[in-house]
């Protein structure tokens, strides 16, 4: 199956290279990038091969993912994931000359038939594919691509070369040499109103979510008592969070998938159950 994939691939590649003007496909062959050189919205600085390693190993990439790289330049983090770890990945770059540049290079290392770099504009390209979106943009412009990340499949990995994405704060930040590099996991849409069960009981309790990104709180009601919850929180699609009633405390983990969420819960000196949502 891998390797029909990878032909199908392949064949795609080449159609979509066969439909470009020769020289949109070999571009200026002398052409070699400065550091600093002018974009349309960011002037060209590339990311040190150290930290295009961590900055994939961060994202836990795998053979499975699909990366897509926003403003590409010279094609090394979509490079290095084919390369390095056997994933798919595409470069979406405005600079023609950078394109041919990055795709002559993806040649140059046995890497076309799982990477293509295409010339366009980010801010009106379609990247919902990706299971992981890396970039190296300036903090407006994360802002600004921003909603459009946060409505990617829950799970979808962000990795940003030094800057963030304000108040979204990162999952994870690493840095090597002063560099940093930053990891966001795409969170479900959890905000509002919620009918819980757990197994064996006879009523639904209500449940209530209010959200910021991945961090979360909200209470735990039954009939006029309620509750709030403690340690509330996702991880893409992955939610937990923690109920004290007395001397009980209850651990909920679970997944969410869309209006509906199930899981288990862990309870002070009780077995696990399970327990259901759906969204009111």
């Amino acid at each position: 199956m891998k390797s029909m994939q990878q032909a199908l691939g392949s064949i795609l590649l080449a159609l979509a290279l066969a439909a470009m003007p020769a020289a949109a496909q070999q571009g200026d062959k002398d052409y070699a990038p400065t550091v600093g050189q002018a974009g349309k919205d960011v002037i060209w600085v590339p990311t040190p091969p150290e930290l295009v390693e961590k900055m994939l190993r961060m994202a836990r990439i795998t053979s499975n993912d699909f990366l897509i790289d926003l403003g590409s330049g010279d094609g090394r983090i979509a490079i290095a994931a084919a390369k390095k770890f056997g994933a798919g990945s595409m470069g979406i770059e405005y600079n023609p000359d950078m394109v041919a540049l990055s795709n002559r290079e993806a040649r140059r290392q046995g890497v076309a038939d799982k990477v293509r770099f295409i010339k366009a504009d980010i801010f009106e390209s379609d990247f919902s594919r990706a299971t992981i979106i890396s970039m190296y943009l300036l903090p407006d412009l994360n802002l600004k691509l921003r909603p459009r990340i946060l409505d990617l499949k829950p799970g979808t990995r962000v990795v940003s070369h030094q800057f963030n994405m304000d108040e979204w704060r990162p999952d994870e930040t690493a840095e090597i040499d002063n560099r940093l590099a930053h990891l966001w996991i795409v969170p479900a849409k959890v905000e509002g109103t919620w009918a819980l069960r757990t197994e064996g009981s006879a009523q639904n309790r209500e449940l209530s979510l209010r959200q910021m990104f991945q961090f979360l709180a909200g209470r735990l009601k039954n009939g006029t008592a309620a509750v709030e919850l403690a340690e509330a929180r996702l991880r893409g699609d992955q939610i937990s969070f923690t109920v004290i009633e007395g001397n009980v405390r209850r651990d909920f983990s679970g997944r969410v998938q869309g209006n509906t969420m199930e899981g288990s819960v862990s309870s002070t000196g009780a077995p696990d159950q399970k327990w259901s949502a759906s969204r009111s």
